[in-house]
């Protein structure tokens, strides 16, 4: 079984790696974007580690007090994806004692939420104030919830990719980024390539939920076609810093039309999450 310290020290270490790894028009070390800073993210990573794997919390109450202790920290929302995705698997990772059983606990977590876990959400989302959410016509995050969270994620996984991850049991992320991660990290065994490699896989193949919530699909082809580029150059290339120019020039045009694939570098997170958490789980 792993220990909180365990599970808040693999938490912060997805952070970290995401944060390092250059994805084009969002933040990293190479370069601020966006009114925020790579510093923002790291004190909200480390302000929100301890109530996102507090054991006296139910699933919810984790995801608003961790965004509750993130706006107290920061005066943006910089995290509320990552904690939606990194709340379950921290969850499920709490009670299994090897890698086999996580994504089948996960799935009991995803099975078992109640209303009162949404009502949590529903509260840290309106606290976290995400750009462009607007107004649902069923179980609107303004109003209290009837549905359990994972009833409420049903409604909305048409049009945001990380609440489908709450009814498919994280496909995208076990069957798909995982799998990436891995490939990329068994050539150059570099974590932070490897989750460049994440970020652009998901933007390749999926449209990125923060963009269309702010842009609708203006920019949706470009953008794939764009990061397929990355995407293939990273499966053949044998030195990934070769990228680098390109990386900076697609920055930079993202930035300036205001383009942040906000919802993938969440999902990066959460696959550089996983994949630590099953080496965790293989050796505890």
């Amino acid at each position: 079984m792993l220990t909180q310290q365990q599970l808040m020290q693999a938490y912060e270490y997805a952070c970290e790696i995401e944060l390092r790894a250059f994805k084009p028009g969002n933040v990293s070390i190479y370069a601020d974007g966006h009114d925020m800073t790579v510093e923002d993210f790291r004190i909200s990573a480390r302000q929100s580690a301890e109530p996102l794997t507090n054991a006296s919390y139910g699933l919810g109450e984790r995801i608003y007090y961790a965004v509750k202790a993130t706006r107290e920290a920061v005066s943006c929302n910089t995290n509320l994806g990552i904690l939606l995705l990194c709340a379950p698997l921290l969850l499920a990772a709490e009670n299994v004692k090897s890698t086999k059983e996580l994504r089948k606990e996960l799935a009991n977590v995803l099975a078992k939420t109640t209303v009162q876990d949404a009502e949590w959400v529903f509260r840290a989302i309106a606290l976290a104030a995400p750009g462009g959410l607007g107004e649902a016509e069923d179980q609107d995050v303004a109003e209290k919830p009837a549905v359990t969270l994972t009833q409420a994620m049903a409604l909305a996984e048409n049009r945001d990719r990380i609440a489908l991850q709450f009814t498919t049991n994280y496909k995208d992320v076990f069957e798909f980024l995982v799998l990436r991660y891995n490939a990329i990290f068994n050539r150059w065994g570099d974590a932070e390539w490897s989750a460049v490699a994440v970020y652009a896989a998901m933007l390749a193949k999926y449209p990125d939920s923060h963009i269309e919530r702010k842009y609708g699909d203006l920019y949706t082809k470009m953008v794939m076609d764009k990061m397929a580029v990355v995407d293939n150059k990273l499966s053949k290339i044998d030195r990934p810093e070769l990228l680098m120019d390109y990386l900076h020039k697609i920055d930079k045009e993202f930035k300036s039309t205001g383009i942040n694939p906000g919802t993938t570098a969440d999902f990066t997170v959460v696959t550089v999450l996983a994949v630590t958490l099953e080496q965790l789980l293989a050796v505890a």
